[in-house]
This record gives C-alpha cells, structure tokens and sequence, in this order.
C-alpha cells in the first residue's frame, strides 16, 4: 500500500488550531489551497472521475441503484434521489437510492475536502458524504474510514464520525470521542468538511469547527488508531433505511440530496 509520508505537526500547533474556529486557522491565513473542484455545471457525470455506486449488502448499500431515476442536474446541481420501486420483477429492492463515487478513478491526498449540499428528509432517509481508501488492497476497517457527513430522518443535524480498526474491532470509541453531532440548516444548504493533518482530523461544517480526532502517539501503529494520512475516494450518495436510520415512509418518497459542488484543497506549505 502506497502511503503517504507525513511529517508530524508541532502539537502546540496542533492544540491551537484544533481550539480555534475553521475560519481562523484555514482560509483566512492561506494555509489551504484549490486544487481541484466538482461544480456538476456541466448537467452529466464525468465519468472520467465518477461512477454510480453499486448494489450491496451493507445497510448502506442494499437499495444503491443504476436506474436514471436516481439521478438529475437541476440549476447547475447533481440531484440524487431516492424512490420507490414500481418494478420489483426487474429489481427486488423495495426502494431505489442513487449515489456517485470516485473508487478505482480519483484519489484526494490528505487536505481539506468540503462539499455544499442540501438534504431533503423523509423518514428513513439516510444521506452521506464519506472518504474510503483508494488502495483496493486495504480493507474495512483496517484502512479507516471518515463520515464527513451523515444526517437520518428529520434531524437537524448532522453526524460526523471516524471508523478504524480501533474504533471498531478494539472498540476505543471514547479514547478519542470518534463522533460527535453539529447543527445544520435542514431547509437550505450546508458546507461538510474535514481536514485531514498528518496527526489530526478537524471537523466543519459551514466553516464552523465540530470536533477534532488526534492521532495518539502513546499507541501502537499495530492497532490502527489513525490510518487517515492516505489517498483515499469519495463518496456521495443517498441511501434508504437500515438498522441505525429505521424503517422507510414511502409516503415521503421520492427523497432528495441536492449537491452544489466539491472541494478539494492541499496545505501551501
């Protein structure tokens, strides 16, 4: 696995940026710059860089579909949608949800990746923005994993979360918090973000800091704490039902996750 090599920030540093808003310790001092940007103004999928999520197994996965019904350009925006299905001879999922991601195309180094969406609600919608690791060799969980953003029903807020080996297998969900929640506006759009340090991720949304996961020098690399500091894909997809978002109310169907653009920023030094 090709990882990269990252020199460790001054934890006096760290500690500051962590304590001050996103704004303070990112934009307004330069210390991020564009590198590449998704603004779906061209009303198709850059299949250059995107493909459409594939059915699975996994909570998250089972109701991921194909279907061109899933999937819209409306004002210069990609729309994903979730629906109920009218023909379950042809497909056998009760719903059908529609999801992009940049596996096995685009990896984003360790920076800043923000992405401006507006999420509709329905009981049982289950929208996410989420990093995996680009190398197909590394598995869940060992390869980690970052939730930028995972809301359920009507919440108006929003999850952030981190899985890893330690978090999941070794059960440290506390030692540092792995999640935390943070309020959105529900009936507009909202900017998800996180910054990937060699030592810490920093958590945002709408520039606003959430919470900070650290790397924890005092454990062993062996039990997987922070494997984050590597290329990793993206994915944005709306997803329908499971066991942590509950049962769907096809009375509120069709759903749908608006997004505006994605944002991938590198560090200036």
């Amino acid at each position: 696995m090709r990882i990269m090599k990252c020199k460790l920030l001054n934890p006096a540093l760290l500690f500051l940026c962590a304590s001050l808003s996103i704004s303070s310790c990112g934009r307004q001092s330069n210390e991020w710059k564009l590198v590449w940007e998704e603004d779906f103004e061209s009303g198709a999928i850059d299949t250059a860089v995107w493909s459409k999520t594939n059915r699975g197994t996994a909570d998250w996965a089972d109701t991921q579909s194909h279907d061109e019904r899933c999937f819209a350009f409306r004002n210069g925006n990609l729309v994903l949608r979730g629906i109920v299905n009218d023909d379950r001879q042809a497909d056998t999922a009760t719903w059908l949800t529609g999801g992009l991601w940049t596996k096995d195309k685009k990896a984003f180094q360790p920076g800043r990746i923000e992405v401006r969406a507006k999420l509709q609600a329905a009981r049982g919608a289950w929208p996410a923005i989420w990093l995996m690791p680009f190398d197909p060799k590394v598995r869940w969980p060992e390869g980690g994993e970052i939730d930028i953003m995972e809301r359920l029903n009507f919440d108006s807020f929003v999850y952030q979360t981190v899985h890893s080996r330690y978090t999941h297998i070794l059960g440290h969900k506390h030692e540092p918090r792995n999640s935390d929640t943070i309020s959105i506006d529900p009936a507009d759009f909202n900017v998800y973000g996180v910054d990937i340090y060699p030592d810490s991720l920093v958590f945002h949304v709408n520039g606003t800091r959430n919470f900070a996961y650290p790397r924890r020098m005092d454990v062993p690399d062996s039990l997987g704490q922070y494997p984050f500091c590597q290329p990793m894909y993206l994915l944005i997809d709306m997803q329908l039902g499971g066991a942590w978002v509950g049962k769907v109310d096809s009375l509120d169907l069709p759903v749908e996750m608006e997004v505006d653009w994605v944002r991938h920023y590198v560090r200036r030094n």
